[in-house]
């Protein structure tokens, strides 16, 4: 039988997005009696120099831990040793495990993984699916990063290079998929499955239930929340301008939890202008994610408009299965943009459109019952689209048709080739 290999820099135990993301696939996979295996590295997102075990067992998936440089995610030249000694003992280890018709499945972080797996797939004839989480290059030159764009154009041959041999591209949304229509990826060979949150876990939770609500001192008030990585690619300043216009309003309150990049500067800000109505608290463990994504009677999605169709944020899942509706900040035409359209489980402003912002979460706060209804809509459209159990359904159907079609095509392949005269 052939296996399935995944690989990314993060797998169980790690909690990072796109390591829980692998896990709840590989796991479902294994569960279901399929020989999975997972080429990731031995660090956790939120520790580089944690050192797991190099090779173990994990819910019957077999877990393969490569040794990389340990630098961390602090500087551009640490990250980049980190992705090179990951680009480098990956490959190997590709090249060492990939049999004839397995499939190879090459997720996005590090950035342009699917080069070095197209490489060894081909040599080692297997079968390769590209798991696209965001579009490098194009982010790195969006955010001018420091010497992207001088091998910007090299870097784009090679990946779209990757992509074309795919027998499948998935992608997290419509925009996304243009995105790689328009480098001429066949449309055939991108599919979109898009992201995920585990319903079961994260249910909504009302405000006399939820402790966080009186450990945090928010009882009484409407609460603005952002939750998750705080990075370059979001936008922080409407909300903080937003925040400051509000700063009067006592029974309105904003809160964010989580890490990144984006913190530092939002912490100074906060206490630059004497902000008392904002607080910040660190990344939830899962146990407390019913609860803290409860918190927020509404929720900031943020994506700046350069990156619309490069990214999607998936944080937009585990607020739709907490049941909260979402203010997104951003391009209004963008992919969260027209799911909180379509579903009227949320509102768009522009990115700077602070007035109207402000004015429209002073407005909010006193129509309760308009924000609860849009919260219901967010869980029924997440329970109708966007539950883990479909899109693990999606990802075994397009799996399945991906090693259904390798016995037919090297069957073809033999049929068509001449026949020798020993062969006779």
């Amino acid at each position: 039988m052939a296996k399935t290999i995944f690989v990314n820099r993060y797998f169980s135990p790690d909690h990072s997005a796109t390591g829980q993301l692998l896990s709840d696939l590989a796991f479902d996979l294994a569960s279901r009696g399929q020989d999975i295996h997972v080429i990731t590295s031995g660090q956790l997102y939120t520790d580089p120099k944690a050192s797991l075990l190099s090779e173990e067992v994990i819910r019957s998936v077999n877990v393969h831990r490569i040794r990389t440089s340990r630098f961390g995610r602090a500087r551009l030249w640490s990250r980049l040793l980190d992705y090179v000694t990951f680009y480098l003992g990956a490959t190997w280890r590709l090249l060492r495990s990939i049999q004839p018709g397995d499939v190879v499945v090459a997720k996005t972080d590090p950035p342009m993984m699917s080069v070095c797996a197209a490489w060894a797939a081909r040599i080692r004839k297997g079968v390769l699916v590209n798991w696209v989480q965001d579009l490098f290059p194009e982010v790195a030159t969006s955010m001018d990063v420091y010497g992207v764009r001088f091998v910007a154009p090299m870097l784009k041959r090679l990946r779209n290079g990757s992509l074309q041999q795919g027998r499948s591209n998935v992608v997290l949304g419509t925009r996304m998929a243009q995105r790689l229509r328009d480098e001429g990826v066949p449309p055939q060979r991108i599919t979109v499955i898009e992201n995920w949150a585990d319903g079961d876990v994260i249910q909504p939770v009302s405000r006399e239930n939820n402790p966080l609500l009186v450990e945090w001192r928010l009882e009484g008030k409407f609460v603005l929340g952002y939750s998750g990585n705080m990075g370059h690619v979001h936008e922080f300043k409407t909300m903080i301008d937003a925040a400051e216009r509000l700063k009067d309003v006592p029974e309105i309150a904003f809160v964010f939890m989580g890490d990144g990049i984006a913190r530092q500067w939002l912490e100074a800000e906060m206490a630059e202008r004497g902000l008392m109505n904002v607080q910040f608290h660190p990344y939830q463990p899962i146990d407390r994610l019913r609860w803290s994504l409860s918190v927020p009677d509404v929720h900031f999605v943020s994506l700046r408009p350069t990156l619309e169709g490069l990214i999607v944020p998936s944080k937009f899942y585990g607020i739709a299965a907490a049941g909260r509706p979402v203010i997104h900040v951003g391009d209004p035409d963008g992919e969260i943009a027209r799911i909180l359209e379509r579903e009227q489980c949320g509102w768009s402003f522009c990115i700077g459109e602070v007035d109207p912002l402000a004015q429209f979460i002073l407005d909010l706060s006193r129509r309760p019952v308009e924000v609860v209804e849009a919260g219901q809509r967010a869980r029924r459209a997440f329970d109708r689209e966007y539950a883990r159990s479909h899109a693990l359904k999606r990802w075994r159907r397009l799996l399945d048709s991906v090693s259904s079609t390798v016995p037919e095509r090297d069957e073809k392949v033999e049929q068509e080739l001449p026949v020798t005269a020993g062969e006779k």
